[in-house]
């Protein structure tokens, strides 16, 4: 991907297939379905260039389940999907979280519910990711906002899960998974790419989910004779059931504690023009680049605007945000979907900042004039 062929003009979707395979996928599972199926296409037609595997299931059940058996296996793999097949997905999610199997799965959001709006742009699965399977479970949530950022952000959503052993999801709009912009292909290819923690052959007393000091746990290499038990029970140190009290608290702290000790390295978020801004912007995806556009004209109209923009939604990066509010009077929030991303900002700002949200369900983006209408008015307000 040198030299001459490194700049390309591509679609959102096929960036995602590239940047997978530049990461060292080797193994893509999945099922078709609107907006996400260039990326499954361009899989087929890549993975065997690199001596890798495409395999179409019959449905997103059994996609997620093959992704997490060849993680298991010593495979990097990957699956896409949008909203109806996200749903589908996220049993088998949930039980990569709770035995830390690797997997990086792809949501290209859709309007819903239900079939909803299969060519049109949402931004309403952002709380599903976090918080769609059952019970308390770590994940790592990753939303770009061009091309080029989901080529990039695909790229570290494998660095991220093989280091932290945890499966991390890749989301962003209908609108940027089929716009068109020119990548940078190049930008991430001397990187040195993270590879998960193996059991050292000669380790004896071999515990597959030992409490370690960075909280993450030996994975044992298929073939190197380690003997392992997988469950998706609450399970000790051994990886056999348990429910005594003392045994489930202590891995599941260090099961839930291994994201939020390593925020420092998980968190990524963009401070556009945030330095004296009175009033802030907080957005993802499509609408975060209509109020970059936004901010940009404010500014040009003598108004104190900035953007906040979340790269890693979750864990979202509370702390980078509330170091953006010295002066802020006013925060607008402007997402596709009834109001979700809303609620965190919300939950972390202060009672004297007014939170305004600007919401969008009918398929359509959120225009830049429309943020800096609303941007205008909450100007009036604070003067």
């Amino acid at each position: 991907m040198s030299g001459s062929f490194s700049l390309q003009s591509l679609q959102g979707n096929h960036a995602c297939a590239l940047g997978a395979i530049q990461a060292g996928c080797r193994f893509y599972a999945g099922y078709p379905i609107t907006p996400s199926s260039e990326i499954a296409e361009r899989m087929a037609l890549e993975l065997p260039k690199v001596e890798g595997y495409f395999i179409q299931m019959e449905d997103e059940l059994a996609s997620m389940g093959a992704i997490l058996g060849a993680s298991m296996g010593g495979t990097k793999a990957m699956t896409a999907t949008s909203g109806p097949g996200f749903s589908l997905k996220q049993e088998n999610l949930g039980y990569a979280s709770a035995v830390e199997i690797p997997c990086v799965v792809v949501n290209v959001m859709r309007g819903g519910p239900s079939t909803g709006m299969p060519t049109r742009p949402a931004q309403a699965d952002l709380m599903q990711a976090r918080w769609g399977s059952h019970g308390d479970h770590p994940v790592i949530v990753l939303a770009p906002d061009s091309v080029q950022e989901i080529h990039q952000q695909t790229i570290r959503a494998f660095d991220l899960a093989e280091q932290f052993r945890v499966p991390v999801v890749v989301i962003f709009d209908e609108a940027l998974g089929h716009l068109q912009e020119t990548v940078d292909l190049s930008s991430a290819e001397k990187e040195q790419r993270v590879m998960r923690k193996w059991a050292d052959k000669s380790e004896k007393d071999f515990q597959p989910y030992a409490i370690t000091e960075d909280g993450i746990p030996a994975m044992a290499r298929p073939g190197d004779g380690f003997r392992v038990h997988t469950t998706g029970l609450t399970h000790a140190e051994s990886g056999f059931p348990s429910q005594k009290p003392e045994v489930v608290e202590r891995n599941m702290d260090r099961l839930l504690g291994k994201l939020e000790r390593n925020r420092s390295t998980i968190e990524a978020w963009e401070a556009f023009e945030c330095e004296d801004a009175e009033l802030l912007v907080v957005g993802v995806g499509i609408s975060a680049r209509s109020a970059r556009s936004a901010v940009r004209r404010a500014r040009r109209m003598g108004i104190r605007a900035g953007l906040f923009r979340p790269i890693t939604l979750w864990p979202f990066p509370e702390e980078a945000l509330r170091n953006q509010l010295d002066g802020v009077r006013s925060i607008i929030v402007p997402e596709l979907n009834a109001g979700q991303l809303v609620t965190e900002i919300e939950r972390i700002c202060p009672e004297s900042i007014e939170v305004k949200p600007l919401n969008r369900v009918d398929g359509e983006a959120i225009p830049p004039a429309d943020i800096l209408t609303l941007l205008k008015e909450q100007g009036e307000k604070v003067r």
